[in-house]
């Protein structure tokens, strides 16, 4: 497609799952979208088990793009113990893997961090009773105040987000209402109320909604490749996001 000289474009897209059975499953689908946009956003669950042999096999279909690639790790990411494993061949792959980080692509300041979960609005679980309720919700504490960090570091008038947890309830509709709270946090929502973006992505709700909006107007996308294999069977699973390109 080439470069717009008028727009920045974002492929973004999330629950990638790869499986030790992935090898050359995925180039296609990564050269299309490196094709479509300006950055690739990877929007966690990258990897099934979180095993160093899925993140080499990722790293090595991720060789098909020739765009900047940028990536926050999910939950699948930390199952076997070792997320800085996963890091860390990404990394040396070219991925910039933001854990409450921020880097610029094309002059759009884009902070990333995992998440957490624990519910939403009056729903929030509340740091109150057992040691293990207390650090529950202090991990939701912790990755919002990564994203607020972020958030503050960013001096570009444009500005994206990636999450792999929602920052609000409006993109699970669709999961049953037993397992929002573990889907994400209102609390991720709070720092998008102070500080200006102009889009979040996030994934890891398989069978939510593809869109909604934070309290001040935000748009949120939940970008899990499997809802949008689902809703969008016509087009490649991934969102592409256009930005105006800042004036030279």
């Amino acid at each position: 497609m080439g470069k717009s000289a008028s727009t920045v474009r974002f492929a973004a897209v999330g629950d990638l799952h790869v499986t030790k059975d992935s090898a050359g499953t995925l180039r296609g689908f990564f050269a299309q979208a490196s094709e479509a946009a300006d950055a690739l956003l990877l929007c966690g669950d990258l990897t099934d088990y979180g095993t160093a042999e899925e993140a080499r096999i990722l790293a090595d279909e991720l060789g098909a793009v020739s765009v900047p690639i940028v990536a926050v790790l999910g939950n699948h990411d930390y199952e076997s113990g070792t997320p800085e494993a996963v890091r860390e061949i990404l990394t040396h792959a070219g991925v910039r893997v933001l854990d409450g980080e921020v880097c610029e692509i094309e002059g759009v300041g884009i902070a990333g961090a995992k998440g957490f979960a624990g519910g939403f609005g009056r729903g929030s679980l509340g740091a109150w009773g057992e040691p293990a309720i207390k650090q529950f919700v202090q991990e939701a504490l912790n990755e919002a105040m990564k994203l607020e960090s972020a958030l503050a570091k960013l001096r570009m008038a444009r500005r994206l987000v990636m999450l792999h947890y929602s920052p609000i309830a409006g993109t699970l509709d669709g999961e049953p209402l037993e397992i929002f709270p573990f889907l994400g946090s209102s609390r991720l929502e709070e720092p998008l109320l102070r500080y200006p973006v102009d889009a979040v992505f996030h994934g890891h709700a398989h069978r939510g909604a593809p869109e909604s909006r934070t309290l001040n107007g935000v748009p949120v996308y939940n970008v899990a490749r499997p809802l949008l294999l689902r809703t969008r069977p016509d087009q490649p699973p991934f969102r592409l996001f256009e930005l105006p390109r800042e004036p030279a």
